[in-house]
């Protein structure tokens, strides 16, 4: 199928979505409107630039009328002119429409997890743990999302050492996805006398929020122990037993909870948390059998790999997966990150784009 007929499928598909959605038959039926409405949404910006690019074809057009029929010689000139810049730009929008059309993964929509851990560094690690949640922090209030702290263990120096929330809104996890991994830290500590630079480093951990329709937990494979929350340094920060530790015996996850007073509600947000990390290996799995598709992601998700460091001394933040540099770290530690995440996110897309032209040139070729 070519473009122009490929363009001209969506369009249709799109008004006969629109129609449907009119339907009272259908908007009664909440599951159908909702997927409807889901469908119509992933076309919506794909169809925009399809209806520029047929107008600007029938501009094109018009303009070789005038080149083959005008006796006016400055009209001609001026319709030749128009050509060529209307070549240009349907060559972008062609190439965006493509990028637009790639198939999205179907978990981009949900709520994500966050898990942020001190690693090395020492205390300053813990500092810059939590500058990180600051910063996630604030590019949500940016996004109008909603956080809710799931768990986090306060470090005596300032920071934490662990700090897991939940972000829910519109593409959460689709524009957090690729802050998986080990976060660098170039600075001079507050505590440094000296004024020497230190390097420490935090690892991120980004997981799509599980149902429990995602992901069933049978009650017999759980052990849970109840224990007395306690603050930095181990002083006990209530007098009741409302600290939850869920063991996952088949997998062997083990998730605390302490932060609500609550038994009840710490016990749910661990199960919260173990049911991410459960999607997170299944997910993990099933990417890894596709093989291909994993080696064309931009981030892996891998907790391991340095995917970001923070240089202060130079007001520098450097993404080593893309090399992308921005001098804006004041900015992007208060939660200035749309830059960043946009490069990853076109990045990504075009190593989909460039996979996807290579499978079409393999069909061709058999």
């Amino acid at each position: 199928m070519n473009n122009k007929k490929r363009y001209d499928t969506i369009l249709k598909r799109f008004d006969q979505i629109t129609r449907q959605m009119a339907d009272p038959e259908v908007i009664r039926n909440q599951s159908v409107y909702r997927d409807l409405a889901v469908e119509r949404s992933a076309l919506e910006e794909a169809v925009a630039e399809i209806k520029n690019y047929f107008e600007l074809e029938k501009r094109m057009e018009e303009d070789k009328e005038v080149v083959e029929n005008s006796d006016d010689a400055e009209l001609v000139e001026f319709a030749k002119m128009e050509i060529v810049e209307i070549k240009e730009d349907l060559n972008k929008i062609e190439k965006e429409i493509n990028l637009l059309l790639i198939p999205k993964d179907p978990d981009d929509s949900r709520n994500t997890i966050f898990e942020i851990r001190a690693g090395t560094g020492g205390n300053e690690a813990a500092i810059f743990a939590g500058d990180l949640a600051r910063m996630y922090r604030l590019y949500a209030e940016k996004h109008k999302w909603k956080l809710d702290l799931l768990g986090s263990h306060p470090s005596e120096a300032g920071g934490f050492k662990e700090m897991i929330f939940m972000l829910s809104g519109r593409q959460a996890f689709g524009k957090l996805k690729f802050e998986s991994g080990v976060h660098r830290v170039q600075r001079v500590p507050e505590t440094e006398s000296g004024g020497r630079i230190h390097t420490s480093a935090v690892t991120v951990a980004v997981l799509p929020e599980a149902k429990e329709i995602d992901i069933k937990i049978d009650q017999k494979d759980l052990k849970i122990d109840v224990f007395r929350a306690s603050g930095p340094g181990g002083q006990s920060v209530n007098m009741t037993d409302s600290a939850v530790r869920i063991t996952h015996i088949p997998s062997g996850l083990v998730v605390s909870c302490q932060d609500e007073k609550s038994q009840h509600k710490n016990r749910d947000k661990a199960l919260k948390v173990l049911r991410a990390r459960l999607f997170e290996a299944a997910k993990k799995e099933r990417d890894r059998k596709r093989a291909q598709k994993r080696k064309s992601m931009v981030g892996s998700g891998d907790r391991s790999a340095k995917i970001r460091t923070y240089n202060y001394p130079q007001g520098r933040v450097s993404d080593h997966r893309i090399n992308f540099t921005t001098h804006n770290l004041k900015g992007v530690m208060d939660g200035d990150l749309d830059e960043i995440i946009e490069a990853l996110l076109l990045a990504e897309r075009e190593k989909k784009l460039s996979e996807e032209i290579e499978k079409a040139r393999g069909k061709s070729s058999k």
